[in-house]
């Protein structure tokens, strides 16, 4: 894969469950045709908003050899492998890459909290171990740690780390990044908010949860940025930041699987720690995908509550 593919618009798929907890294989497979049909840029199975955390190693190559499967090659698949081991994200990337991974997404260790040269040195060690490319991916609300673009611009210089994934939501460090970066490097948004003023500055795209929705949409927004026809998507804008803020009432994906189980596409069904969306939630997610039109014209299941699975 080469990193140019990166760009445009990515979608962050959720995973659906079954009501037993298991992967609903069928409806994985039902919102991949929805990408595709969509004109999705790439897909990026198995990060934050499949739940990644909750999911075991073999459950993670499961989902990721479907989405292969079902991508045959039409768009490439970046495949979360992140985690607070570097040997055991070696490991995991391995089997993702088997199961036909084209890329990987590797987010910064968590809780142990490295300093920047920690930080450079597990991303170093995960792209010798594994020579495939990988996407580093910058979010400090959810790690408490913060890749500076310094560090980024070292770990640019490595053959196989193609790109970012920034979701630090600092305009002034994304900026001097993207000053800075070099040719071929995909500066890609974390933060479906963000995606006009990231591509503004010389970005490439997102990595979106809104897209799971409302991929077509999603796309073509990201491409009017792209061909700097920014006129078209500030029309947009204000449409996208209202699903934006339905999206994230709560923790994601929390929110984004009560869309997809209104919009009638998968079970509403979370692992644990995650839980349902408070009604009074849920009902302001209701009326915002009903004011955007992504929900059919009968109510989906209008009194049948959020289900978590223990």
């Amino acid at each position: 894969m080469e990193a140019s593919a990166l760009e445009g618009c990515g979608t962050a798929l959720v995973t659906p469950f079954q009501r037993d907890g298991s992967i609903d294989e069928g409806a994985l497979q039902g919102l991949l045709d929805e990408q595709l049909e969509g004109n999705i840029d790439f897909l990026v199975p198995c990060g934050t908003t499949g739940e990644a955390p909750t999911l075991t190693p073999a459950e993670q190559e499961r989902v990721v050899g479907i989405v292969a499967a079902r991508a045959g090659g039409r768009v490439p698949v970046l495949a979360g492998a992140g985690g607070n081991n570097t040997r055991h994200v070696i490991e995991l990337a391995r089997r993702l890459i088997g199961a036909g991974a084209d890329g990987l997404l590797s987010v910064t260790p968590y809780y142990n909290k490295p300093d920047q040269a920690g930080l450079y040195e597990h991303y170093a060690t995960l792209a010798c171990e594994v020579p495939r490319p990988w996407v580093l991916y910058n979010v400090p609300g959810r790690t408490s740690v913060n890749l500076l673009p310094e560090t980024v611009l070292r770990l640019a210089a490595l053959e196989n780390i193609v790109g970012i994934k920034e979701a630090s939501g600092d305009m002034v460090q994304i900026e001097r990044l993207a000053a800075r970066m070099p040719d071929g490097f995909r500066l890609l948004s974390g933060d479906d908010a963000m995606v006009l003023p990231l591509i503004a500055v010389g970005g490439h795209g997102v990595i979106s949860v809104v897209a799971n929705l409302a991929p077509k949409w999603m796309a073509t927004f990201t491409r009017a940025c792209l061909d700097g026809d920014f006129a078209t998507a500030r029309q947009s804008q204000p449409r996208l930041l209202e699903l934006v803020a339905a999206c994230f009432l709560t923790t994601n994906p929390i929110p984004v699987k009560a869309a997809l189980a209104l919009m009638e596409r998968i079970e509403p069904i979370y692992r644990l720690p995650l839980t349902p969306m408070a009604e009074d939630q849920r009902q302001r997610l209701r009326r915002t995908l009903a004011d955007a039109g992504l929900l059919a014209a009968r109510p989906a299941h209008p009194s049948q509550p959020d289900v978590e699975r223990r």
